[in-house]
């Protein structure tokens, strides 16, 4: 394999790649990750033959990352094509850009990373650390330029798993690629040409793992978290489909069906209690609700004096010039009406809520996703969300729950939030991997930070979660339920949200001495 040529060598880097993919949810084949990472040390020791030219070895360790990086992105985001087919008349010309053109775009972030590896390389075990750093770093990369794309990160391979994922409480997602790049690399030092066996690294990395899983099966054994006094949340999953059921025509018939959910067994829970606060998912309206009086009625209508609704919604705000700039919001609803307080999503996704370039792209007919003329604003960024009865919350709209960073930035302000609310419409992915991805990317978050999850997704997956991950309350992926929670307290403040990336960064710093220096021998 190490010297393996031509098209053998990109077949093996796509393969390995793939095969890592089976790591993240909703397979959760964790080992697999070793795959591809065993693999790339190999493909790096190939770009390192006798003969080479400095810029012939980078090269090839550039075509090596950008083959497994398709692999790994094709078959971790081939579901990304399902939105294209929701309404295939308007959009079915985008379904190779978002299949094939957007896991090569983003494959250039590992080919980076062997780049990086490669200009640190060496011939012994070290040359681990070398891999875990330059892919380490250019997967962080990969979060942050060109507004971040950080899904299916290599450290959701940990991650996505409740007693691995522990230790994100400590050094975040940053921190966890880092560690599982390197920890999943060993099994290619176990031979070496020479010196025969060398068992020791592949051991190291198996005690690291079991620690991990020992320390996180400790954590999760402590007692789950108090529940906020006096809260009583109901979340509706309605399970409505993206397409004709959606459309502006059946307002009234979606109104309707949340709102008979909304008020099952009369608004009571098993225990005889009434919901205090309500929560819709994204975009629960094809209208402007803050316009619709006769929808808002009805809403106050259901809710008993001292409830609140809680709802994404589309919000229309008029300039001077009489002219319509549309945010993807997040509104609430009390006994008198519309309450004043909202948040606008600031992190918006490309070509689904607004078009790049967009000058040119309309000039060739194609238009986002969602229909709001002229696209969404992006509001004015992360911030807390005051709702009546309720602590503090950061409000997460859709895949703004991914980016670990920003996140982390919103939680270290001056005054911590109690909970994460994070409302989402994934019905245009269907039941595919998609949903369960992001369910576990929102999910670390909790970890992270140690702050309970709410998180409502109009077809799935919906739940409660507490500071450590567990599951209070959750609802599978394309179903219509209801589903009734009390809201965990906070947990203390977690290292990560005290220090942000910091401790990622150092893990990284350290992993590029340990490459980088070269060691002489005493005496």
């Amino acid at each position: 394999m190490v010297l393996s040529l031509g098209w053998r060598r990109r077949g093996i880097a796509f393969l390995s790649g793939a095969i890592g993919a089976l790591a993240l949810p909703p397979f959760g084949l964790i080992l697999a990750m070793a795959v591809p990472m065993t693999v790339a040390v190999w493909l790096i020791d190939g770009s390192q033959a006798v003969g080479m030219g400095r810029l012939a070895r980078l090269k090839s360790a550039f075509g090596a990352g950008w083959w497994l990086g398709f692999g790994y992105f094709l078959l971790g985001l081939w579901w990304v094509g399902a939105a294209c087919l929701v309404d295939g008349d308007r959009f079915l010309w985008a379904l190779p850009l978002g299949v094939l053109a957007l896991p090569a775009g983003l494959a250039l972030f590992p080919a980076l990373g062997f780049v990086i590896a490669c200009l640190l390389w060496s011939s012994g075990p070290r040359r681990v650390f070398a891999l875990a750093f330059g892919l380490g770093a250019s997967e962080w990369a990969r979060g942050l330029l060109f507004t971040g794309f950080p899904w299916n990160d290599i450290g959701m391979a940990l991650g996505a798993n409740l007693m691995l994922a522990q230790t994100a409480s400590s050094i975040g997602l940053h921190g966890l690629t880092f560690v599982a790049i390197a920890l999943f690399a060993t099994p290619a030092t176990l031979w070496h040409p020479g010196q025969g066996l060398s068992p020791n690294p592949t051991i190291a990395a198996l005690l690291v793992l079991t620690a991990m899983a020992g320390m996180g099966s400790l954590r999760l054994s402590a007692p789950s978290s108090d529940p906020v006094p006096g809260v009583r949340l109901r979340l509706i999953q309605p399970n409505i489909s993206q397409g004709a059921s959606f459309a502006p025509e059946n307002k009234d018939a979606i109104v309707r069906r949340y709102l008979e959910l909304s008020d099952r067994d009369g608004g009571l829970d098993r225990q005889g209690d009434r919901f205090t606060h309500l929560i819709w998912p994204e975009s629960a309206f094809p209208f402007i609700l803050s316009r619709d009086p006769r929808a808002l009625g009805d809403i106050a209508s259901l809710l008993g004096r001292g409830a609140v609704l809680i709802t994404g919604a589309a919000t229309a705000d008029m300039t001077p010039e009489r002219e319509a700039i549309y945010h993807n919001s997040i509104e609430m609803v009390g006994r008198d009406g519309l309450l004043p307080e909202r948040y606008d999503k600031h992190h918006l996704v490309p070509f689904g809520e607004y078009l790049p370039f967009q000058s040119f792209l309309k000039a060739i007919g194609a238009t986002q996703f969602v229909q709001a003329p002229g696209g969404f604003a992006a509001g004015a960024g992360q911030r807390a969300l005051a709702a009546p009865g309720l602590p503090p919350a950061t409000p997460l709209i859709c895949y703004e729950a991914i980016f670990p960073v920003e996140v982390g930035d919103a939680i270290s302000g001056a005054k911590r939030a109690g909970w994460l609310l994070n409302v989402t419409d994934d019905a245009w992915f269907g039941t595919t991997p998609g949903p369960y991805q992001h369910y576990a990317q929102a999910r670390l978050r909790a970890i992270e930070l140690g702050l309970p999850l709410v998180r409502v997704a109009n077809s799935g997956i919906s739940a409660v979660v507490d500071g450590m991950g567990r599951e209070i309350a959750a609802a599978p992926l394309g179903v219509e339920t209801v589903l009734d929670a009390h809201l965990p307290e906070a947990l203390a403040p977690t290292w990560q949200s005290r220090f942000g990336s910091a401790t990622a960064a150092t893990i990284g710093v350290v992993f590029l001495f340990l490459a980088a220096v070269r060691w002489k021998p005493l005496g």
